[in-house]
């Protein structure tokens, strides 16, 4: 025994009086509401399990949403934009996951305060329901076709956030829709998913049926990407072995 004490660890610093009022700042704006499923957090793919409930406040928007990602395809949106609510219904219905949000927000300001925060909710919604994505495929991809427009997407669930995003949009509006806003939503669920996201509508006549085609294919993209591997025996579908989550 060389009678040499253990180095003391280093203690972990004092959050600063700046941190602490962020911290509690983002406490208010998220909630994470309880499913009563203890298995939420183990590793490798829950099946019926994997489900979220979370809801953001702030002094423009109030969102709430529900998914389960082995649903069924079952909807239940309201936004108060009625193409909005449409997009979001075809994107979960052909993903196969059931989706509930409801989304108020400042629309006698601009549309793009609400528009953008459902696409961080539903973002962050999927991301917890992945809980820490063992087993599953990652990547997924669709080419869907719309009548005379075509949509495509590509979904890559590795932790890292970015958005490509073309369409030849001819108008401003689709219903009460903004056009303009539509890329904003994608972006945001690309971050708060933490997901490589491609949507491209490469030709269509309606802006009706290319945004339309692309949120089916977007849809259809998660669905392949968020589906359990049996092969990966609830690993990692990486070279490094790790997904940031």
């Amino acid at each position: 025994m060389s009678g040499r004490k253990p180095a003391a660890r280093p203690s972990r610093p004092r959050p600063t009086a700046a941190r602490r009022r962020l911290q509690a700042s983002l406490a208010r704006t998220w909630r994470f509401h309880d499913l009563d499923d203890s298995r939420r957090r183990e590793p490798g793919p829950r099946g019926p399990g994997r489900h979220a409930d979370v809801s953001r406040v702030t002094s423009e928007t109030s969102i709430r949403c529900r998914v389960v990602l082995d649903g069924h395809g079952r909807t239940h949106v309201d936004t108060t934009l009625g193409f909005l609510d449409h997009l979001l219904s075809a994107c979960a219905a052909h993903g196969r996951f059931d989706l509930t949000l409801r989304a108020r927000g400042d629309l006698h300001v601009d549309q793009h305060h609400t528009v953008e925060d459902v696409g961080l909710v539903l973002g962050r919604t999927l991301h917890e329901a992945l809980g820490d994505a063992r087993g599953i495929r990652r990547t997924g991809c669709f080419l869907f076709p719309m009548d005379e427009a075509i949509g495509y997407a590509a979904v890559d669930l590795a932790g890292r956030s970015s958005l490509v995003f073309a369409a030849p949009l001819r108008g401003s509006l689709v219903g009460a829709l903004a056009t303009d806003v539509v890329e904003d939503l994608l972006l945001a669920l690309a971050r708060e998913l933490r997901a490589a996201i491609h949507v491209v509508v490469p030709y269509g006549r309606s802006d009706h049926h290319m945004l339309e085609a692309a949120f089916k294919a977007l849809g259809k993209a998660l669905r392949e990407a968020c589906a359990c591997d049996p092969r990966a025996r609830g690993g990692v579908t990486s070279t490094k072995g790790t997904i940031d989550r």
